[in-house]
């Protein structure tokens, strides 16, 4: 090839910075803007794509690498997830790994204050299905209500601040046949 022009667009074509400007899911197949020039439908590059897979589709706006073998455009790759001034990073220091998603849900681990983090927006629900079992080790704090299908086994002490209710019947406020009224007590259950 002795077309210099030629030679010169091949060459600056090898390796350019683009923004996505169209996705396509069914193949998953994604357009690049890159200077004046917009690209046909190309790959991007996802983290597995074998036996085990990754879905991550980018975004239209997300800043991109355009990877040319032999300088064709129409040969090449995408590589994405690269901060721009118009989406930025994701964080700003050492030791965090975070997630965040376009309805605001943020999944987060801090290897620093080693503390993993996923916080929902309003509405979110979550499912978890482990049919082995699920083992967890150490206190746990829970607000809100709690809906329990199956039976329950409890080694240690069940302490309520309030009542304890069994088919209608109030721990707290039951009443016991046979005692008089006044100070005396019962006996102990047999």
């Amino acid at each position: 090839m002795n077309n210099f022009a030629a030679l010169s667009r091949m060459l600056e074509n090898l390796i350019r910075l683009g923004v996505i400007a169209e996705v396509q899911m069914v193949p998953p197949r994604v357009k690049v803007k890159t200077g004046e020039l917009t690209t046909a439908w190309l790959p991007w590059l996802a983290l597995r794509a074998g036996a085990d897979r990754e879905w991550d589709p980018p975004t239209v706006d997300e800043q991109v690498i355009l990877i040319s073998p032999s300088g064709q455009l129409a040969n090449g790759v995408v590589i994405t997830g690269l901060p721009s001034d118009h989406i930025p990073a994701n964080g700003n220091r050492p030791g965090l790994h975070r997630r965040t998603y376009s309805d605001g849900t943020v999944i987060e681990y801090d290897s620093v204050a080693h503390h993993l983090n996923a916080t929902l927006p309003d509405g979110g629900t979550t499912n978890l299905t482990s049919t082995g079992g699920i083992n967890i080790v150490g206190p746990i704090t829970h607000h809100g209500d709690y809906t329990q299908t199956g039976n329950q086994n409890v080694t240690g002490t069940v302490t309520v601040t309030e009542d304890v209710v069994a088919a209608d019947i109030s721990l707290v406020k039951h009443l016991h046949g046979g005692v008089l009224v006044g100070g005396a007590k019962t006996g102990k259950p047999e």
